[in-house]
């Protein structure tokens, strides 16, 4: 079944009630978000576990989302955050609330923390993305915001304005994160790549 669009879903807000609303958004975006998210960490409980939390903090924000703009890129936006405030405080903050309760709504309501289930698992879309492991492991050694810059583009599509956006930073600053984020990982892959006479993602 084709998913219902995201314009549709923005302009049919009104007659929605908000915990319905951002659930039809979860549904669609949950795997893509994964999938981001486990390149980031290259750790499928990980991975989760940000997923987990960054639709939380989209939730509890849901309200500063303009309808009518691009979903995915202020969704991604709250992940990239999330994971480059991890990584600098170079510890995971312990979670204290348990991820069984539903969070309460301004309105009295319920929302349940867990994602809808889908026919997807992560682990399915987890063999589906994995990168090669050699690559993962390159893109592991580069600075959280190189490496952001870089999975946006290459293996995301994303133009230069649109994760200028998501990083919330200038297309200079994006122009020059991706390009020292592929110089980083070329100097990692050169022998494998010449091993294998293969080009990997923009590099």
């Amino acid at each position: 079944m084709q998913l219902v669009s995201q314009q549709t879903l923005a302009s049919s807000a009104p007659a929605l009630t908000k915990a319905a609303e951002f659930e039809s958004l979860v549904h669609r975006y949950q795997n893509s978000v994964y999938s981001i998210a486990l390149r980031m960490t290259g750790n499928p409980h990980k991975a989760q576990d940000l997923t987990q939390e960054a639709f939380v903090r989209a939730y509890r924000a849901f309200d500063s989302y303009r309808r009518g703009t691009s979903f995915d890129k202020w969704l991604y936006r709250i992940v990239t955050n999330l994971y480059i405030d991890e990584v600098r405080r170079r510890k995971r903050t312990p979670y204290t609330e348990s991820l069984d309760q539903p969070i309460s709504t301004h309105d009295g309501g319920t929302i349940e923390r867990e994602l809808p289930d889908s026919s997807t698992s992560p682990e399915e879309v987890f063999d589906r993305t994995h990168l090669d492991g050699r690559l993962q492991q390159a893109l592991e050694s580069l600075p959280p915001d190189f490496r952001m810059a870089v999975i946006l583009c290459d293996i995301e599509g994303f133009s230069y304005e649109e994760i200028a956006q998501i990083m919330n930073t200038s297309i200079g600053t994006v122009r020059s994160r991706i390009h020292r984020g592929r110089r980083a990982l070329r100097e990692k892959l050169a022998p494998h790549l010449t091993e294998q006479g293969q080009e990997v993602i923009g590099i």
